[in-house]
């Protein structure tokens, strides 16, 4: 058997990849060298990639060899991954967030993520764009703009659909089929808004199923990492992957009963067949025609492969007011943690020399200025605020216990259907609870929604659930994906911006 292995590299899974390396067709330098070679055609006017790792083809290389003499470690040995640029990775890559007071910044040693990563046998490939500083920066900042870069384009309307955020680089990338798989980081949205918006899955996990060490932080409340993958079973095997205890960070040690090793094991479409599945119509009355038709049509699938869907189901705290005091007030307090243990020759190490080198390099620092970073500053980095403690309680009580909770328990649900990241992904976030996102569709015609953005172009489908439900969550988004197939690659051309 031979490989055209330029079209053949265009939607290969993770299983693909492997299953050629093990049959001697291609090698992990190949897969290396196929995805560089992508990345020098399209990323110049994608702008997805921060930058690629010099030693990804040595690494490579020792991976090759190390598979002749002792064999694969696992699914992943061999496969090239992107990492979010604001995980750590102890290597010649920097870590920055997007930012230019960043851009020199190099990780003394690898996250906890990375460090599963590389244990696995992945090959980390570069660091992909994002929203500068996960989107916390500036109240008017684009999704997917970076100072290191500039901005990210949707690779199935570049220019015209949006990106999503903050996640935004590792969504394009593996959209556009310029790497195997990328971890990405949600505080709220920001896995499964560009995983959405770009015909990915993106899973969210429950918060302490992964670790946030040496991850640039804006909550620990609610920030985690989680797999954008372009199938289910991917998204499961880098799952599976990625989670683990880990004793500099306390949260991963409560999930310890919860947390799977293998969770490939939960790639059942048939589990359909027993879901009940709760349609909140609350939290559709906003949606266009050719957005709301999408999620009719995902209904009628499920129902079709012969879940439960009750319909409608109301959440307790659907009409709350919500606010974004615990990011305010966490961000201040933990990237000066973060900002406080960076090399001491860099130019800032605490929130307040960020905005001030901000301020002094204006003309490429500030292209949508810095009035949320200012507004964090402004707080005590104490985490004693009244305010804080309010808003930390009321989000865990309101969006968990009398919301998701709630509703789930009411109606004996598996889980909540949302579309892309409207609405329900915030509420699975600030409850800290798990969300999952599948290709639902693609809407032709599209309106220009609150923010500035067209609503035009790939809308994925949410299924969200109570702490530690990823099992079941998985289940669902398989055998829904399996039903369907609506992902398709986007038509790239080698046109470049740079």
């Amino acid at each position: 058997m031979s490989l055209d292995k330029r079209a053949w590299i265009v939607e290969a899974t993770i299983a693909d990849m492997q299953h050629a390396m093990e049959e001697g067709l291609m090698s992990s330098v190949e897969l290396v060298q196929l995805y560089l070679e992508r990345i020098g055609l399209y990323d110049g006017w994608l702008r997805s990639i921060l930058e690629v790792n010099p030693d990804a083809l040595q690494i490579a290389q020792e991976l090759d060899q190390e598979r002749r003499n002792l064999g694969a470690r696992g699914r992943l040995h061999g496969i090239p991954i992107l990492l979010k640029d604001n995980i750590d990775t102890g290597d010649r890559l920097h870590t920055s967030a997007g930012s230019i007071t960043l851009a020199d910044s190099y990780a003394a040693k690898d996250s906890f993520v990375a460090a599963k990563l590389r244990e696995a046998g992945a090959v980390i490939l570069g660091k992909s764009n994002m929203t500068e500083w996960a989107n916390f920066m500036s109240s008017t900042m684009w999704a997917g703009y970076s100072s290191r870069r500039g901005l990210t384009l949707n690779p199935y309307g570049p220019g015209e659909m949006f990106v999503g955020g903050s996640s935004s680089g590792s969504g394009a990338a593996v959209a556009a089929n310029l790497a195997a798989a990328a971890i990405g980081t949600e505080t709220s949205g920001s896995i499964i808004s560009p995983s959405s918006q770009n015909s990915l899955v993106g899973l969210k996990p429950t918060i302490g199923l992964v670790s946030r060490t040496g991850i640039i932080p804006i909550t620990r409340t609610q920030d985690t990492a989680g797999p954008m993958t372009r199938t289910v079973e991917d998204a499961a095997i880098l799952l599976g992957a990625i989670a683990g205890a880990d004793d500099l960070d306390e949260v991963t040690k409560t999930a310890a009963q919860a947390r799977v090793e293998d969770y490939t094991k939960f790639l059942d479409a048939s589990y359909l067949k027993q879901a009940r599945i709760g349609i909140p119509r609350y939290y559709y009355k906003h949606l266009d025609r050719d957005r709301l038709d999408i999620v009719e049509s995902a209904i009628d699938v499920l129902r079709e492969q012969g879940a439960a869907i009750i319909d409608p189901v109301e959440l307790p705290c659907q009409g709350t007011r919500w606010d974004a005091n615990v990011l305010r007030y966490e961000f201040k307090k933990y990237v000066n943690d973060y900002l406080a243990n960076v090399d001491p020759s860099l130019p800032v190490h605490s929130l307040a020399e960020v905005i001030a080198y901000n301020e002094a390099h204006a003309d490429i620092a500030l292209k949508y200025g810095q009035d949320t970073l200012i507004w964090a500053e402004e707080t005590s980095g104490s985490l004693t605020e009244k305010e804080y403690m309010e808003s930390k309680r009321k989000n865990k009580e309101r969006a968990g216990t009398m919301g998701i909770d709630h509703v789930l328990r009411e109606h004996q649900l598996d889980a909540l259907l949302f579309l892309g990241n409207e609405y329900g992904p915030d509420l699975a976030a600030r409850a800290g609870y798990p969300s999952v996102t599948v290709p639902g569709g693609y809407a032709e015609n599209g309106i220009i929604a609150p923010g500035g953005y067209n609503t035009k172009g790939p809308q994925g489908i949410t299924f969200i659930g109570t702490a530690y439900s990823e099992p079941v969550l998985i289940q669902l988004a398989y055998g829904f994906e399996q039903a369907t197939k609506h992902r398709v690659p986007p038509k790239l051309s080698c046109q470049s911006s740079e």
